[in-house]
């Protein structure tokens, strides 16, 4: 009887065990249900702020940068200091990290939104009226910028003149007042650049960061330590080749300037930081888009491939007005198709291939799945959408594509292409060692702002771009470039996107086209073109971390092995 008993008790025991054990998994089931039930309805109370206030915000950004305008600007910064405010709110930031560190949504969509909005949420978690502070001051530098005309004499000079003048002109004295004369706008910045950029790394600090350029790269899921292992690997690939290229430009410029090679300086490159390559072959580009109209050019070009414009054209501001912004930039406007361009429009090879850049932006932007969660409307990565712009961009200068869009015959065509190729290596190595410059620059600057700025960037200037410093310059001069104000740390996506766009020329060349020859692919008419980068880059939006997007993309993570053989082997 007592070993019964025994018996019946610990199959007793075990019943209550496997209900208790039952109980708690049901227990979890449900809290895990609960969770994400949780987050659901933490999204859907963000969308509902934030969708109607991001169109605003864009709306009223792109009008500010047409108009110039004082209070165009000051209602640009108003509701994106409204937009910061959402992200900085401390009580929906804890419930977000409450439901990170559960580790219990596992809905695929589900958890990359919480990826996404928990970087979002931890970049603006300063406080609100030093977020106020650096909005506002961002917007004063901005419109500085806007306003700004080079004096040179009487003549009051836009950027298009001032890179006109240094293209063109063979005056040393009067390339000279030019370069020295936008400068100015640099001493003009450069204290409320230093305040900002301190303003900005306080807040880095406050959120566990070292400073802001290190949390710029980590909350758009980069690593610096990977970021500057892929630059130092970059150098040594670019180094030698741009020791050689330098050479042949220095030779080149001192023949056209009647000078010694030794006596040139930075006014003598043909642009105002020696970021693109001067010309120095005797193919002129510009003459194939002189008497042609680039909008319409770039309108048939991105139809052909089955990725039409024209509602985007519509919306787009394309050419200069007094106190509109000097640039180029894309926008999309609501995240469900309203996307627009602001352009300087001249017809000439620089703004043609501008245009293919913008465009390029902007069909990305549009062909992102609309059936997509709103925060998850973006492209991959920032880099991602340069690749596509500047791989559309490169075309201007692609002989295949001057003959399929502009006209010219396959002799001429056959005429240009080893010059053309040679254009396209010079613009891109010259690039890449300008990329340097900027990248460390910012780096070392957000690591101690107050160390002489002016002293770091001619050295840096000199190390990377072999050029000589003013003689007993000590001006700001790292502060007459807009990039550094009002888009930090953003730089080295450029160089980024490159590599990532000889990559996608690579796939689309020896996969979609099935052609041999990489150099020399215009994509003109082939509409599995578009279909292959709506279906495979545009439409996953940023559903992915960027590198699981590229894989998917090309079979491979990025590499720079397609941009070393294109430009540099």
């Amino acid at each position: 009887m007592k070993k019964n008993l025994v018996k019946i008790c610990s199959v007793s025991l075990s019943v209550i065990l496997l209900m208790f054990l039952f109980t708690m998994c049901k227990g979890d089931k449900n809290k895990k249900e609960d969770m994400n039930k949780v987050f659901k309805e933490f999204v859907a109370n963000l969308e509902a702020k934030v969708i109607p206030l991001h169109k605003e915000s864009a709306l009223a950004y792109f009008n500010a940068a047409i108009s110039g305008k004082e209070e165009d600007f000051a209602k640009s910064a108003e509701f994106e200091i409204q937009m910061s405010k959402i992200f900085a709110n401390k009580e929906d930031f804890a419930t977000l990290k409450k439901i990170k560190e559960s580790g219990q949504v596992t809905d695929e969509l589900l958890a990359r939104q919480l990826d996404v909005l928990y970087n979002a949420y931890l970049g603006n978690q300063i406080d609100e009226k030093k977020l106020e502070e650096m909005i506002q001051l961002q917007t004063e530098i901005e419109k500085k910028y806007n306003n700004f005309r080079a004096i040179v004499g009487k003549d009051s000079l836009t950027d298009n003149q001032i890179e006109e003048v240094l293209s063109t002109s063979t005056d040393t004295r009067k390339l000279k007042d030019v370069w020295m004369a936008h400068k100015k706008i640099g001493s003009l910045v450069a204290d409320d650049i230093k305040k900002l950029v301190k303003m900005r790394n306080e807040a880095a600090v406050s959120l566990g960061f070292k400073n802001y350029h290190e949390m710029s790269l980590k909350l758009s899921e980069q690593d610096p330590t990977e970021i500057e292992k892929l630059f130092d690997e970059l150098d040594n690939l670019t180094a030698n080749v741009f020791v050689q290229l330098k050479s042949e430009i220095d030779e080149y410029l001192a023949k056209r300037y009647k000078i010694k090679k030794e006596e040139l300086m930075p006014w003598h490159y043909q642009n105002r930081f020696f970021q693109e390559a001067p010309k120095i072959y005797t193919l002129d580009l510009d003459k194939y888009y002189k008497n042609k109209d680039v909008v319409e050019l770039t309108k048939n070009y991105y139809a052909s491939i089955g990725l039409p414009i024209d509602d985007m054209l519509a919306k787009s501001d394309l050419f200069e007005k007094p106190g509109k912004n000097q640039h180029a930039f894309c926008i999309d406007i609501d995240k469900q198709g309203d996307v627009r361009v602001l352009c300087n429009i001249k017809n000439n090879s620089m703004w043609m291939n501008t245009m293919l850049h913008e465009f390029g932006h902007a069909i990305y932007d549009k062909h992102i799945d609309i059936n997509l969660p709103f925060f998850l409307r973006d492209p991959a990565h920032t880099f991602t959408t340069e690749a596509i712009a500047m791989m559309f961009g490169r075309m201007y200068s692609n002989p295949a594509w001057i003959k399929d869009n502009v006209g010219i015959s396959e002799q001429e065509k056959q005429k240009i292409s080893e010059e053309s190729r040679k254009i396209l290596k010079l613009e891109q190595i010259v690039l890449s060692r300008w990329a340097q410059v900027m990248y460390r620059f910012e780096k070392s600057m957000y690591e101690n702002p107050d160390q002489d700025l002016n002293k770091l960037w001619w050295d840096l200037v000199e190390k990377y771009q072999l050029l000589k410093r003013p003689e007993g310059r000590n001006e700001p001069d790292w502060a007459s470039k807009i990039h550094i104000a009002s888009s930090p740390c953003y730089y080295h996506n450029y160089l980024l996107g490159e590599l990532l766009a000889s990559q996608l020329n690579n796939y689309i060349v020896k996969n979609i086209i099935k052609a041999d020859n990489i150099y020399e692919q215009s994509f003109t008419g082939n509409k599995e073109v578009g279909k292959y980068l709506i279906e495979k880059v545009f439409a996953p939006g940023s559903r992915y971390h960027w590198n699981v997007m590229i894989e998917q993309a090309t079979g491979e993570k990025l590499t720079p092995k397609y941009y070393a053989e294109q430009f540099v082997n």
